[in-house]
Parts: structure tokens; C-alpha cells; sequence
């Protein structure tokens, strides 16, 4: 076996062993059947470069199929989403189809089914109906009805057509075997009355055919070669094949059912009933709100089609159901973005800072780069002046020899600028610094080749010069939902999981380059993240979206997951134990770790402290004075749990005496992380 063919998932190998045999490359056609009822998902995605991805590599024609049989729940706009979504992802349909247009066809041949005897019109009520179908271990009773005469049946169906009969008091089903083993073989509906207009075909019809009969026969009229479907189908592949062998000639290509394992995340919702119940509820802003995993809301929060198609080809095709870590997702929109967004500076959390030997008037554009990773990107200019803005956590009045960003007596350099030293504050009555006064060296610009522009201190911070700033609303989004299953809960509804930090708003200030932005523009913050220009954006009033924070924990948490695509990802107890070990893991050298590193390192333990349980937070309480390090990341796991639980340390047993110990402790570090609660 080559290593080609070494290399092919399941399904490549299901088409490589077809074209071996009766098919040849010309009798290859895929399709994607969306049903229009609401916006396509990330786990869509799946299905999506699936069935585009397998036409890219054999030349083979795609169809866009609307499975458009519930006029209850379907409308053009979900049409339009999906076509848009489609192309967004970079895939290029061969036809757009409607399950729609084949409605007098596969009316004709259900008229043949009942001719041929193998479909009755049943009136019974959908209660008699599902107690005579049996149960998994028990056969079903044919029901009073199944043994109409042609004629009879063949009268009742037209009147069904014809509009004479209330929603439920006749249904057609196919007659096959009310004992057979699988369940959905006994008897299945084909066609039920619904009076109601549909969005392509308006009021010509009132009976509309069912899913397993559409699915098959519309999949036979297009010659789909190979029909690929999610797992949940294939108990529906029996029945597939018998509505085939109704119509099915023998002189044309019949199509065969095949079934892979659909995409499900963690921290993520995947029913498109359950997100139209977010967006009736004003839970989010709407099918595209960036919080939502759809295709559109995933779009306007910053993802690219490259990241997300990287992102399925990491997960790869299994025929076994998984969870995958939304981490994962994360991961390679940084990498994508890494790659092509250019860098720019806003301060989120502004302080000013005033340099008081700087001129008083004078101005300075400074060269900046574009992206490090992108040679071609080139440079921009950025103007510097006598008042800035940094960080309000990049200053610590009183810090201890491991605190590498801004305090006073010590120096750090400002980003393409130039070294600065701090020398006094400025507070308000209520003691809050409002201005940082410094020192700047005129001879340390960067890049200007002297002697003490080579000088090298530990810290750098990003600034912003106040006189050029550009104010901006900033929307920073964490995950949706707090629970890992929000939708695997027996006892409660998903709903209690809704995260209720799951967006802050805030103002911005941001350098100007960033005046002209257009919607969509991508751009790294330096030191805070990943972000977009979101569609509520106008020139007069700037919106950003937090597309990722910066620091990439899927790479340190997840290693073998992210390089193997077939592997299952671990379930939710061995994510927690593996979020714990990390954590102590990461907790062990931390005290000691330079200030960027350091500051890394907090992040990825915030992030993995999530995932906790109450009782393994609690653990670290008890952890011996002397190793500070693990009491830190405590600490931190003890923040980040409190916040994404929307707790206080007074609803945590014995949180308050951890944390009031540590704020005794002589580690600055620890005061600092104890001073937060």
C-alpha cells in the first residue's frame, strides 16, 4: 500500500475501492443537503468539507440540495445564509437543488407505491399509532387501516392533495414489515397533511413528503454516486436502500448511503432549535451574534475559512462520536491570524502617562512593523508625544525585583519607542493613580543604532500617544455557555449554563492607523489579542470584536490531539484530571518564571482552571507554605473559577483563609494575586 493510500480517511477509501470496481471518476457527485430552517453551524462545517472536500480531490461535481419539506419551519432567509456561508468557506457548488422541485415526482411514484400495494393511507391518532409500532424488543401490530384496498387508498391520498382533510387525520405510510427489527422499517410515514405556504412553492401543495422519502429518491433523481451522512443516520440506511429498490431501474447509477461521526464541541450548543430559542429570547443579538458557533456568528467575531477548514481537517473523519475541545478551534484561528493580521497598539485599560522630560509640543511619527511573520507586510508610522496611554496593569507602584513591567526607579521600554523610567504618581482623593509620571532616555529609540537604544531591559509595553488616539467600542466575548455539555443534563435546561460574563463592552483607545478600518478587518492588539472590525462599525463610531485572546494553552494542554487527527478527544472527567495535572504541572516553576513568561503561563492556567471542580479548587488550599509557586496557581485557578462560576470566595469553603493568608504572605506575588478578590 502506498503512502497515498495510507494516508486516506474511510470515506476516501469507500470511493477509491467504488472506483475500482463499477464506477468510474465521471460517475462521481456529491451533495450537501442543509434543511433551510435556521443558519448553518460549526458543526455543519464538517458536513460541509466533507462532501466540497472529497469534489476537490476527484474533480468531482457538488450539488447545494435545499431539503425544503417543512414549510412550518423553513424561509428564503435561512436559503440565503447557507448559500452565503457555503461560499464564504471558499466552496463552489455545481447546482443549487430543492428537495422542492421534485415534488410531482415523488408524488408519482408514491401513487405507483400504492398501486403496487406497498403504501396505505392510516387514520389512526399518532398515540394508537406509536403503541401498535412495537417497541425495540417487542414487534408491532399492523393497525386497523393496513389493509385498505387500492382503490381506497388511492381515493383518500388524492383527497389528501386536494386539501379536504385536517392536519393529522390521515397520514400515508409504506407498507414493509411491522415486526422487522429496526423500528423505523415498520411502517414509516411517507407523506402528512400541512397547510401551510412554502417559500418556493406557495399554496400548490398541502401534503408534504417525509425526510427518509425525499432523502433517497432526490439523491437517485440528481445521481448523487455517494450520499454521506452524519452517524445518527444510519439506522435510516435500510430504509434508504428499500425506497431505492421502488424506483430504482438498473439502468442508472443508484446511489449508496455511508455515515461518519458529525462534529460536537465542548461549551457549545449544536441544535439549531436550541439557538433559535437564544435568539428569541435576546439571550444573543441574533443568528450572528459572535457568540454563537454559526457559520455567520463565527464569521463576524474574526474567524477566517482557512481556520476553520484547518480546523476540520485537524479533526479529521472517524465513524465514532467524539467531543472535541473547542480549544482546538481556538488554537488555529491564532495561527491563521498569526500569520496574516497586522499588528497594531490599543490600550483597553488606559492610564497616562506623561514623560516629563519629553518637549513640551514636540511630535514624533516612529517606524512600527507590520507583522514579524510577514516580510512583505511592511511598516507604518506611529506618532509618539509627551502623553500616552499604557495599560493600567502594566504600572505597580511598589513591585519586587520580578515585576518587569512599569514602576517607579526601574526602566522598560515602550514598543518602537524608546526606554523610560518611572519616577512618581499622580492619585485622586480616593488614592486611584491617575497619571504616571516618568523619564524617558532621548538616545534609546529603537532602532537607531546607539548605544543605549541596544541597552536591554526586561520589560516592553504597547502605548498608545493620547493627542492621536482614536476611542473605540471593544466588545470582549468569553465562551457562551459555563458548564463543558450545557446540553447534557438530564435534570436541568440548557439555558442555566448561559454565561452571564459572556460579553463586556468597553472603550478603547487605539492608534491611527486603525482611522479607516472597513468591516471585517482582522488585526492583532499587541499583548491583548486577536480582533475585527464587527458590522455595527461606522466611521464615526469604531466597534472591535475580541476575535481570541493571544495565548494559545490548546498547544502545552492538548499536544497528541491537535497532531492526530483521528484520535477521540478525552470525555469530560479526563479533561478535568488533565486540566488539574496541567495546572500543577504549570504551577511548579511559576514564581520563578520571567514576567512575559510568567504572564503567559497565569493566562493558560486561567483558562484551564475552568474546567475544574469545586472540590479539586479547593485542593490547593492545604498547599505547604513553601511552595509558592503552586500556591499561585491556586490562587489564579481560585480567580478563574470564582469568575467563570459567578461566585464569591464567601460561597467557597475555606477560600477566604487561602486567600487572606496569601495576602499576609511576604511573595509579592502572591499580595498581588490575593489583592484581586
Amino acid at each position: 500500500m502506498t503512502e497515498e493510500h495510507k494516508s486516506l480517511n474511510f470515506l476516501e477509501q469507500i470511493v477509491e475501492e467504488d472506483l475500482k470496481g463499477s464506477y468510474s471518476k465521471e460517475d462521481l457527485r456529491f451533495r450537501f443537503p442543509p434543511e433551510p430552517n435556521g443558519y448553518l453551524h460549526i458543526g455543519h462545517c464538517k458536513a460541509i468539507c466533507i462532501s466540497f472536500g472529497l469534489g476537490e480531490k476527484y474533480g468531482a461535481p457538488v450539488n447545494l440540495r435545499f431539503d425544503d419539506t417543512n414549510p412550518a419551519k423553513e424561509e428564503q432567509e435561512y436559503v440565503d445564509a447557507i448559500k452565503e456561508d457555503v461560499s464564504w468557506l471558499g466552496y463552489q457548488w455545481d447546482k443549487v437543488c430543492f428537495s422542492s422541485d421534485y415534488f410531482q415526482q415523488l408524488y408519482d411514484w408514491t401513487i405507483q407505491l400504492i398501486k403496487d400495494g406497498k403504501a396505505y393511507v392510516d387514520s389512526q391518532s399518532s398515540e394508537a399509532m406509536a403503541e401498535q409500532k412495537g417497541t425495540p424488543t417487542q414487534p408491532g401490530v399492523p393497525g386497523p387501516y393496513r389493509d385498505r384496498t387500492v382503490e381506497e387508498n388511492l381515493d383518500l391520498f388524492a383527497r389528501m392533495k386536494a386539501g379536504e382533510f385536517k392536519e393529522g387525520e390521515h397520514i400515508l405510510r409504506a407498507k414493509i414489515d411491522m415486526a422487522h427489527v429496526n423500528m423505523l422499517m415498520r411502517d414509516p410515514i411517507i407523506y402528512r397533511v400541512l397547510h401551510k405556504d412554502h417559500h418556493r412553492t406557495g399554496s400548490d401543495w398541502c401534503i408534504y413528503p417525509m425526510y427518509d422519502w425525499t432523502h433517497g429518491e432526490s439523491d437517485y433523481i440528481e445521481q448523487i454516486s455517494h450520499s454521506l451522512c452524519s452517524l445518527e443516520f444510519k439506522p435510516h440506511r435500510e430504509l434508504y436502500d428499500w425506497f431505492l429498490d421502488q424506483v430504482y431501474t438498473g439502468e442508472d447509477l443508484r446511489p449508496k448511503q455511508r455515515e461518519f461521526a458529525r462534529l460536537n464541541l465542548n461549551f457549545t450548543i449544536m441544535s439549531k432549535r436550541k439557538l433559535l430559542k437564544l435568539v428569541e429570547e435576546g439571550v444573543v443579538s441574533g443568528w450572528d451574534d459572535p457568540r454563537m458557533p454559526t457559520i455567520s456568528g463565527l464569521r463576524r467575531r474574526g474567524y477566517t475559512p482557512a481556520s476553520i477548514r484547518n480546523f476540520i481537517d485537524a479533526v479529521g473523519v472517524a465513524k465514532r462520536e467524539n467531543v472535541i475541545d473547542v480549544a482546538l478551534l481556538e488554537f488555529h484561528i491564532r495561527q491563521d491570524l498569526n500569520r496574516t493580521a497586522p499588528r497594531v497598539m490599543a490600550v483597553l485599560d488606559p492610564v497616562k502617562l506623561v514623560i516629563t522630560n519629553y518637549p513640551e509640543g514636540k511630535e514624533e511619527w516612529l517606524d512600527a512593523e507590520n507583522n514579524p511573520e510577514d516580510e512583505s507586510a511592511g511598516e507604518r508610522k506611529v506618532p509618539f508625544s509627551k502623553e500616552l496611554y499604557i495599560e493600567r496593569e502594566d504600572f505597580k507602584e511598589n513591585a519586587g525585583s520580578k515585576y518587569f513591567r512599569l514602576t517607579t526607579g526601574k526602566e522598560v521600554r515602550l514598543k518602537n519607542a524608546y526606554i523610560i523610567k518611572g519616577e512618581e504618581v499622580i492619585k485622586d482623593a480616593d488614592g486611584n493613580i491617575t497619571e504616571i509620571h516618568c523619564t524617558y532616555d532621548p538616545e534609546s529609540r529603537s532602532g537607531s543604532g546607539t548605544e543605549a537604544s541596544k541597552r536591554n531591559v526586561k520589560g516592553t509595553l504597547h502605548w498608545v500617544s493620547i493627542q492621536h488616539a482614536i476611542k473605540a467600542e471593544v466588545r470582549l466575548f468569553d465562551r457562551l455557555f459555563s458548564d463543558e455539555n450545557p446540553d447534557g443534563h438530564e435534570d436541568k435546561d440548557f439555558m442555566e449554563f448561559i454565561n452571564p460574563n459572556s460579553l463586556t463592552t468597553i472603550t478603547g483607545y487605539l492608534e491611527p492607523s486603525l482611522k479607516d478600518v472597513e468591516v471585517g478587518d482582522l488585526f492583532q492588539f499587541q499583548r491583548k489579542g486577536y480582533f475585527n472590525v464587527d458590522k455595527d462599525s461606522t466611521p464615526s463610531h469604531l466597534v472591535f470584536n475580541r476575535t481570541v485572546g493571544l495565548r494559545d494553552s490548546w498547544a502545552k494542554i492538548k499536544p497528541k490531539q491537535a497532531s492526530q487527527k483521528n484520535q477521540n478527544a478525552p470525555k469530560p472527567q479526563q479533561q478535568q484530571a488533565s486540566a488539574l495535572s496541567t495546572i500543577n504541572k504549570l504551577g511548579k516553576k511559576l514564581a520563578n518564571l520571567p514576567e512575559e513568561k510568567r504572564l503567559t503561563t497565569v493566562a493558560d492556567i486561567q483558562k484551564l482552571a475552568a474546567q475544574l471542580t469545586e472540590e479539586e479548587v479547593k485542593g490547593f488550599f492545604n498547599t505547604a507554605a513553601k511552595k509558592v509557586g503552586t500556591r499561585l496557581a491556586g490562587m489564579e485557578s481560585l480567580y478563574a473559577f470564582a469568575k467563570a462560576q459567578n461566585k464569591t470566595i464567601k460561597d467557597i469553603e475555606g477560600a477566604e483563609a487561602f486567600v487572606e493568608k496569601a495576602r499576609e504572605d511576604k511573595n509579592e506575588l502572591l499580595q498581588e494575586a490575593a489583592s484581586r478578590f
